[in-house]
């Protein structure tokens, strides 16, 4: 008697669906540059490397950042 394996030939994987699960972005960050903007007055910020944007107040109105390039996804130009 052989022994099989458990999910041999089944096409089951890890498990993530057709998608993926790796969210916006293919899961990979945006990289060290680029900006930090307040979504509700505009202001922009320098973006600093291992701080996310959405953990920053702006300097100007205190409203919550958010990175230049999800703004640019969210309202294209």
């Amino acid at each position: 008697m052989t022994k099989s394996k458990k999910n041999s030939g089944t096409n089951q994987g890890k498990g993530l669906g057709k998608g993926g699960g790796k969210g916006k972005n293919k899961g990979g960050g945006y990289g060290v540059g680029g900006y930090c903007v307040c979504a509700k007055c505009g202001t922009k910020i320098p973006h600093q490397q291992g701080v996310k944007c959405t953990t920053l107040k702006c300097p100007d109105c205190g409203h919550s950042m958010i990175r230049e390039e999800l703004l640019n996804e969210k309202h294209p130009k």
